[in-house]
Protein backbone atom coordinates (compact mmCIF):
# COMPACT_ATOMS: atom_id res chain seq x y z
CA UNK A 1 0.00 0.00 0.00
CA UNK A 2 1.15 3.50 -0.88
CA UNK A 3 1.78 6.32 1.86
CA UNK A 4 -0.73 9.07 1.68
CA UNK A 5 0.98 11.89 0.43
CA UNK A 6 0.41 15.61 1.74
CA UNK A 7 -1.52 16.44 -1.64
CA UNK A 8 -3.97 13.80 -0.77
CA UNK A 9 -4.35 14.90 2.93
CA UNK A 10 -4.93 18.66 1.64
CA UNK A 11 -7.55 17.50 -0.68
CA UNK A 12 -8.95 15.57 2.26
CA UNK A 13 -8.77 18.62 4.44
CA UNK A 14 -10.46 21.16 1.95
CA UNK A 15 -13.80 18.22 1.91
CA UNK A 16 -13.90 18.20 5.38
CA UNK A 17 -14.04 21.95 5.57
CA UNK A 18 -16.75 22.13 2.50
CA UNK A 19 -19.07 19.55 5.04
CA UNK A 20 -18.69 21.59 7.80
CA UNK A 21 -19.51 24.68 6.94
CA UNK A 22 -22.41 23.77 4.78
CA UNK A 23 -23.26 21.89 7.97
CA UNK A 24 -22.72 25.48 9.74
CA UNK A 25 -24.68 26.78 7.29
CA UNK A 26 -27.81 24.37 8.06
CA UNK A 27 -27.44 24.76 11.52
CA UNK A 28 -27.12 28.42 12.09
CA UNK A 29 -29.66 29.33 8.84
CA UNK A 30 -31.95 26.91 8.26
CA UNK A 31 -34.68 28.83 7.55
CA UNK A 32 -32.51 31.45 5.39
CA UNK A 33 -31.79 27.98 3.06
CA UNK A 34 -35.34 26.68 3.00
CA UNK A 35 -36.66 29.76 2.27
CA UNK A 36 -34.12 32.22 0.75
CA UNK A 37 -33.42 32.79 -3.34
CA UNK A 38 -32.90 28.69 -4.91
CA UNK A 39 -29.73 29.38 -5.98
CA UNK A 40 -28.43 29.34 -2.34
CA UNK A 41 -29.85 25.95 -1.44
CA UNK A 42 -28.78 24.55 -4.86
CA UNK A 43 -24.75 26.41 -4.13
CA UNK A 44 -24.71 24.72 -0.62
CA UNK A 45 -25.49 21.12 -2.14
CA UNK A 46 -23.43 20.91 -4.69
CA UNK A 47 -20.39 22.30 -1.98
CA UNK A 48 -21.78 19.43 0.01
CA UNK A 49 -21.99 16.25 -2.89
CA UNK A 50 -18.98 17.31 -4.44
CA UNK A 51 -16.64 17.40 -1.17
CA UNK A 52 -18.25 14.04 0.14
CA UNK A 53 -17.38 12.67 -4.24
CA UNK A 54 -13.96 14.38 -3.99
CA UNK A 55 -13.30 12.97 -0.47
CA UNK A 56 -14.34 9.70 -1.05
CA UNK A 57 -12.35 9.65 -4.86
CA UNK A 58 -8.55 9.94 -2.10
CA UNK A 59 -9.09 6.60 -1.15
CA UNK A 60 -7.93 5.73 -4.12
CA UNK A 61 -4.00 4.89 -4.69
CA UNK A 62 -2.75 7.54 -7.17
CA UNK A 63 -1.39 6.23 -10.56
CA UNK A 64 1.65 7.40 -12.31
CA UNK A 65 -0.81 9.36 -14.43
CA UNK A 66 -2.57 10.61 -11.64
CA UNK A 67 1.18 12.09 -10.26
CA UNK A 68 1.62 13.71 -13.14
CA UNK A 69 -1.49 15.91 -12.11
CA UNK A 70 -0.12 17.44 -9.05
CA UNK A 71 -0.18 20.75 -10.62
CA UNK A 72 -3.55 20.72 -11.50
CA UNK A 73 -4.94 19.34 -8.49
CA UNK A 74 -2.88 21.59 -6.18
CA UNK A 75 -4.94 24.61 -8.15
CA UNK A 76 -8.05 22.65 -7.63
CA UNK A 77 -7.52 22.40 -4.00
CA UNK A 78 -6.53 26.34 -3.37
CA UNK A 79 -9.81 27.38 -5.63
CA UNK A 80 -11.86 25.02 -3.31
CA UNK A 81 -10.42 26.52 -0.49
CA UNK A 82 -10.65 29.72 -1.40
CA UNK A 83 -14.88 28.83 -2.39
CA UNK A 84 -15.11 27.26 1.10
CA UNK A 85 -13.88 30.39 2.29
CA UNK A 86 -16.71 32.54 0.90
CA UNK A 87 -19.74 30.77 1.15
CA UNK A 88 -18.57 30.52 4.79
CA UNK A 89 -18.26 34.44 4.92
CA UNK A 90 -21.92 34.11 2.90
CA UNK A 91 -23.84 32.42 5.91
CA UNK A 92 -26.70 34.75 6.11
CA UNK A 93 -28.08 36.67 9.34
CA UNK A 94 -31.20 35.49 9.94
CA UNK A 95 -34.67 37.19 10.62
CA UNK A 96 -35.29 37.05 14.46
CA UNK A 97 -38.21 38.25 16.84
CA UNK A 98 -40.11 41.34 15.90
CA UNK A 99 -39.48 40.03 12.28
CA UNK A 100 -40.59 36.99 12.39
CA UNK A 101 -44.05 38.09 13.99
CA UNK A 102 -44.04 40.95 11.41
CA UNK A 103 -43.94 38.24 8.57
CA UNK A 104 -47.96 37.25 9.76
CA UNK A 105 -51.02 38.32 7.68
CA UNK A 106 -53.73 40.17 9.52
CA UNK A 107 -56.71 41.82 8.95
CA UNK A 108 -54.46 45.13 8.23
CA UNK A 109 -52.30 43.49 5.25
CA UNK A 110 -50.93 40.09 3.81
CA UNK A 111 -47.70 38.95 3.74
CA UNK A 112 -47.14 36.47 0.83
CA UNK A 113 -43.25 34.94 0.41
CA UNK A 114 -42.09 33.81 -2.77
CA UNK A 115 -39.16 32.10 -3.85
CA UNK A 116 -37.31 35.30 -4.86
CA UNK A 117 -39.12 38.09 -2.43
CA UNK A 118 -41.44 38.94 -0.26
CA UNK A 119 -44.59 41.53 -0.86
CA UNK A 120 -46.54 43.09 1.85
CA UNK A 121 -50.32 44.48 0.82
CA UNK A 122 -52.43 46.50 2.44
CA UNK A 123 -55.89 44.77 2.91
CA UNK A 124 -57.86 47.48 1.16
CA UNK A 125 -57.58 48.92 -2.04
CA UNK A 126 -53.31 50.26 -1.90
CA UNK A 127 -52.03 53.55 -2.76
CA UNK A 128 -50.60 53.40 -6.27
CA UNK A 129 -47.64 54.70 -4.65
CA UNK A 130 -45.35 51.12 -3.90
CA UNK A 131 -41.75 50.53 -2.01
CA UNK A 132 -39.00 48.03 -3.69
CA UNK A 133 -36.27 47.80 -0.48
CA UNK A 134 -33.13 45.79 -1.26
CA UNK A 135 -32.24 44.16 2.19
CA UNK A 136 -28.35 44.50 2.99
CA UNK A 137 -25.48 41.97 1.91
CA UNK A 138 -25.84 38.38 3.82
CA UNK A 139 -29.18 38.90 5.37
CA UNK A 140 -32.37 37.39 5.62
CA UNK A 141 -34.90 39.52 3.66
CA UNK A 142 -37.18 38.82 6.18
CA UNK A 143 -35.11 40.86 8.43
CA UNK A 144 -36.68 43.99 6.94
CA UNK A 145 -40.49 42.89 7.41
CA UNK A 146 -40.75 45.05 11.10
CA UNK A 147 -39.60 48.37 9.77
CA UNK A 148 -41.02 48.29 6.70
CA UNK A 149 -44.61 46.91 7.79
CA UNK A 150 -45.71 49.70 8.75
CA UNK A 151 -45.31 51.20 5.52
CA UNK A 152 -47.54 48.63 4.15
CA UNK A 153 -49.87 48.69 6.84
CA UNK A 154 -50.45 52.74 5.96
CA UNK A 155 -51.78 51.64 2.77
CA UNK A 156 -48.44 51.22 0.29
CA UNK A 157 -47.48 47.85 -1.22
CA UNK A 158 -43.75 46.68 -0.26
CA UNK A 159 -41.63 44.64 -2.04
CA UNK A 160 -38.29 43.02 -0.52
CA UNK A 161 -36.25 40.82 -2.85
CA UNK A 162 -34.47 38.11 -1.78
CA UNK A 163 -30.69 38.80 -3.38
CA UNK A 164 -29.06 35.63 -4.80
CA UNK A 165 -26.71 34.22 -1.80
CA UNK A 166 -27.68 37.41 -0.38
CA UNK A 167 -26.54 39.71 -2.65
CA UNK A 168 -28.72 42.25 -4.25
CA UNK A 169 -26.32 43.32 -6.94
CA UNK A 170 -26.74 39.71 -8.31
CA UNK A 171 -30.32 40.59 -9.24
CA UNK A 172 -29.66 43.65 -11.61
CA UNK A 173 -33.22 43.42 -13.10
CA UNK A 174 -35.18 42.72 -9.28
CA UNK A 175 -36.59 46.05 -9.76
CA UNK A 176 -38.14 45.73 -13.40
CA UNK A 177 -39.77 42.64 -12.35
CA UNK A 178 -41.37 44.58 -9.45
CA UNK A 179 -42.37 46.85 -11.65
CA UNK A 180 -43.80 44.71 -14.30
CA UNK A 181 -45.38 42.19 -11.87
CA UNK A 182 -47.69 45.42 -10.57
CA UNK A 183 -48.80 47.28 -13.60
CA UNK A 184 -51.28 49.22 -10.98
CA UNK A 185 -48.25 51.28 -9.23
CA UNK A 186 -47.84 54.37 -10.77
CA UNK A 187 -45.27 56.14 -8.69
CA UNK A 188 -42.34 53.87 -7.29
CA UNK A 189 -39.89 54.29 -3.95
CA UNK A 190 -36.61 52.38 -3.90
CA UNK A 191 -35.10 51.93 -1.16
CA UNK A 192 -32.11 49.71 0.75
CA UNK A 193 -30.12 49.21 3.62
CA UNK A 194 -26.40 49.12 3.34
CA UNK A 195 -24.91 47.20 0.52
CA UNK A 196 -28.47 47.12 -0.79
CA UNK A 197 -28.95 51.05 -0.62
CA UNK A 198 -26.02 51.33 -2.90
CA UNK A 199 -28.52 49.30 -5.11
CA UNK A 200 -31.36 50.95 -5.18
CA UNK A 201 -29.85 54.43 -5.63
CA UNK A 202 -28.40 52.86 -9.00
CA UNK A 203 -32.33 51.97 -9.62
CA UNK A 204 -32.80 55.25 -8.98
CA UNK A 205 -31.05 57.09 -10.70
CA UNK A 206 -31.70 54.84 -14.29
CA UNK A 207 -35.44 54.79 -13.33
CA UNK A 208 -36.53 57.92 -12.13
CA UNK A 209 -37.08 59.37 -15.88
CA UNK A 210 -39.51 56.33 -16.87
CA UNK A 211 -42.10 57.38 -18.35
CA UNK A 212 -44.51 55.20 -16.61
CA UNK A 213 -44.55 54.24 -12.82
CA UNK A 214 -41.04 56.38 -12.20
CA UNK A 215 -39.05 56.37 -9.20
CA UNK A 216 -40.22 59.37 -7.05
CA UNK A 217 -38.02 58.44 -4.33
CA UNK A 218 -35.08 56.78 -2.68
CA UNK A 219 -34.85 55.68 0.63
CA UNK A 220 -31.61 55.03 2.46
CA UNK A 221 -30.75 52.86 5.22
CA UNK A 222 -26.93 53.39 6.46
CA UNK A 223 -25.94 53.79 2.66
CA UNK A 224 -24.41 55.47 0.49
CA UNK A 225 -24.06 55.80 -3.48
CA UNK A 226 -21.25 54.52 -5.04
CA UNK A 227 -21.46 57.12 -8.11
CA UNK A 228 -22.03 60.31 -8.07
CA UNK A 229 -25.57 61.47 -8.83
CA UNK A 230 -26.13 65.01 -7.50
CA UNK A 231 -27.29 66.28 -10.51
CA UNK A 232 -28.38 63.44 -12.64
CA UNK A 233 -30.81 62.28 -9.82
CA UNK A 234 -34.40 63.67 -10.11
CA UNK A 235 -36.13 61.62 -7.23
CA UNK A 236 -36.61 62.68 -3.93
CA UNK A 237 -33.95 61.31 -1.20
CA UNK A 238 -33.98 60.56 2.26
CA UNK A 239 -30.97 59.19 3.92
CA UNK A 240 -31.28 57.58 7.54
CA UNK A 241 -28.48 56.75 9.63
CA UNK A 242 -27.14 55.45 13.47
CA UNK A 243 -24.96 58.20 15.16
CA UNK A 244 -23.35 55.04 16.34
CA UNK A 245 -23.15 53.30 13.59
CA UNK A 246 -19.41 51.48 12.41
CA UNK A 247 -19.63 51.01 9.32
CA UNK A 248 -21.28 53.07 7.79
CA UNK A 249 -19.84 55.95 10.00
CA UNK A 250 -21.27 59.66 10.16
CA UNK A 251 -18.13 60.67 8.29
CA UNK A 252 -19.00 58.28 5.50
CA UNK A 253 -22.63 59.10 5.40
CA UNK A 254 -21.14 63.28 5.58
CA UNK A 255 -18.90 62.89 3.25
CA UNK A 256 -21.34 61.17 0.71
CA UNK A 257 -23.56 64.09 0.99
CA UNK A 258 -22.06 66.01 -2.12
CA UNK A 259 -23.28 62.91 -4.07
CA UNK A 260 -26.79 63.51 -3.49
CA UNK A 261 -28.99 66.28 -4.93
CA UNK A 262 -28.90 69.39 -2.68
CA UNK A 263 -32.54 68.60 -1.70
CA UNK A 264 -31.67 65.04 -0.17
CA UNK A 265 -32.75 65.02 3.57
CA UNK A 266 -30.90 63.39 6.22
CA UNK A 267 -32.04 62.26 9.45
CA UNK A 268 -29.96 60.63 12.06
CA UNK A 269 -31.06 57.81 14.96
CA UNK A 270 -29.37 59.35 18.05
CA UNK A 271 -27.84 56.17 19.73
CA UNK A 272 -28.70 53.62 16.35
CA UNK A 273 -26.39 51.48 14.76
CA UNK A 274 -26.14 49.64 11.81
CA UNK A 275 -27.87 46.77 12.97
CA UNK A 276 -30.76 48.47 14.05
CA UNK A 277 -32.41 48.53 10.31
CA UNK A 278 -32.90 44.94 10.54
CA UNK A 279 -33.85 42.63 13.36
CA UNK A 280 -31.05 39.54 12.77
CA UNK A 281 -29.72 39.68 16.54
CA UNK A 282 -26.11 41.19 16.94
CA UNK A 283 -23.64 41.97 13.94
CA UNK A 284 -19.87 42.01 14.60
CA UNK A 285 -18.69 45.66 13.54
CA UNK A 286 -21.85 47.35 13.62
CA UNK A 287 -21.14 49.53 16.40
CA UNK A 288 -21.97 49.86 20.54
CA UNK A 289 -25.70 51.13 20.12
CA UNK A 290 -26.76 53.59 23.28
CA UNK A 291 -30.21 53.13 22.27
CA UNK A 292 -32.44 50.41 22.32
CA UNK A 293 -33.65 48.52 19.02
CA UNK A 294 -37.45 49.14 19.63
CA UNK A 295 -36.88 52.91 19.99
CA UNK A 296 -34.63 53.07 16.80
CA UNK A 297 -36.84 51.06 14.73
CA UNK A 298 -39.54 53.18 15.83
CA UNK A 299 -37.90 55.98 14.90
CA UNK A 300 -36.74 54.57 11.32
CA UNK A 301 -40.25 53.34 10.43
CA UNK A 302 -41.98 56.66 11.33
CA UNK A 303 -39.39 58.62 8.67
CA UNK A 304 -39.69 56.10 6.39
CA UNK A 305 -43.77 56.33 6.24
CA UNK A 306 -43.78 59.76 6.54
CA UNK A 307 -41.91 59.64 3.29
CA UNK A 308 -43.78 57.63 1.31
CA UNK A 309 -46.58 59.35 2.03
CA UNK A 310 -45.06 62.41 0.57
CA UNK A 311 -44.19 60.48 -2.89
CA UNK A 312 -47.91 59.88 -2.91
CA UNK A 313 -49.07 63.29 -3.18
Amino acid sequence: MSAVGPLTWATRGVCVAGVRVVLWVCLTAWPVVVHGHPPYGVLLAITLALSVLVGLSTRRPLTERRRRRRVLRTALILLSFLSIAVLAWLTPFVAVEPALAAMNSDSTLTVAEYPTQIVMSPTGTPSTAAVFFQPGARVDAGTSAAVLRPIAAAGHIVVIPKGPIGIAFLAPTAFESAQAAHPDVTRWVVGGHSLGGTVAAIDANNHDHDATAPVVGLLRYASYPATDMSSSLTAAVLSISGSEDALATPARIAASKPTLPPSATFAVVVGGVHAHFGDHGPQPGAGTPTATHDAARTQISAASVAFVAASDR
